[in-house]
């Protein structure tokens, strides 16, 4: 399994319409095959801070994720709303 935890600093005025696209995007990534885990996460000190958990059967399923529609979608539908360019960090789970 490969679990990536992306962070991601929203601009305060970006936060609900982040929120919906971010919706929309764990809706169809849920369906993906090989997905194990789609989860997005607030945090409730910092609003503006989210974190997309996204676990994976293999490498070669989170790479699928990246090419599929709806993840470009969400891409360049948030990337004007973000404060600061977001970050992946790979985990290995026990």
């Amino acid at each position: 399994m490969q679990v990536t935890l992306v962070h991601v600093h929203v601009k305060p005025e970006f936060i609900p319409a982040f929120i919906e696209a971010s919706r929309l995007n764990h809706e169809a990534s849920v369906q993906e095959p090989g997905n194990q885990r789609f989860d997005v996460l607030q945090d409730p000190a910092d609003a503006g801070h989210f974190i997309l958990y996204e676990a994976y059967a293999s490498a070669d399923a989170a790479a699928a994720h990246k090419q599929t529609t709806h993840y470009a979608v969400w891409r360049d539908t948030v990337a004007p709303m973000m404060a600061r360019p977001r970050v992946g960090v790979g985990y290995t789970p026990l």
